[in-house]
């Protein structure tokens, strides 16, 4: 077990590093995690910024990043969909949803990213969101017109969706406006 603890370690760490790099590179996360997911990044940012070094010494390897990310590499969790950032188990909606708001992990199986705090959605998670907005569409399509309740639902559920991937995709515009 421990071996597989330090694999998904590994993991995180690295995906924390990619998306610190797709930060630098202006490729922002989207959700309602983002904006703290950002702040975070913006702080390492800082800290490698040699015009704003009040010391000599420069972390500029990836080495020195990972260590400035590690203590976030710890607290993220994956989703199909999303990455769950659980620095705060209080703000968890899954938590609160199932009743556990002293709980030191997250149940992702209950996650509802789109309005989650700490959750943040990547340009990698676009498929998931765009094939759920489809076979929704298409579920939608199929359904008589008697069956209103499951109509609004679905429709509902279509429009988060749809409210995601566009949200994931204005995230990922905002390098190209910038290098325009």
């Amino acid at each position: 077990m421990s071996e597989v603890n330090k694999h998904e370690s590994e993991r995180n760490l690295q995906l924390v590093l990619e998306e610190f790099r797709n930060y630098q590179q202006g490729i922002l996360p989207a959700g309602p995690g983002a904006r703290s997911l950002t702040e975070f990044f913006a702080g390492i940012d800082e800290k490698l910024d040699p015009a704003a070094a009040s010391a000599p010494k420069i972390q500029s390897n990836d080495r020195d990043v990972l260590n400035l990310l590690t203590k976030r590499a710890k607290v993220l969790h994956l989703g199909p969909a999303n990455y769950c950032w659980f620095t705060d188990p209080s703000r968890a909606l899954c938590l609160k949803l199932a009743g556990t708001p002293t709980a030191d992990r997250p149940l992702v199986g209950m996650c509802d990213s789109a309005r989650c705090p700490q959750a943040t959605h990547h340009p990698c998670h676009r498929p998931v969101w765009a094939e759920h907005a489809e076979r929704t569409k298409t579920f939608l399509g199929q359904l008589g017109t008697p069956r209103k309740t499951e109509r609004t639902r679905l429709q509902a559920d279509h429009d988060r969706a749809l409210r995601v991937v566009a949200e994931i995709d204005a995230a990922s515009a905002t390098m190209h406006e910038e290098s325009s």
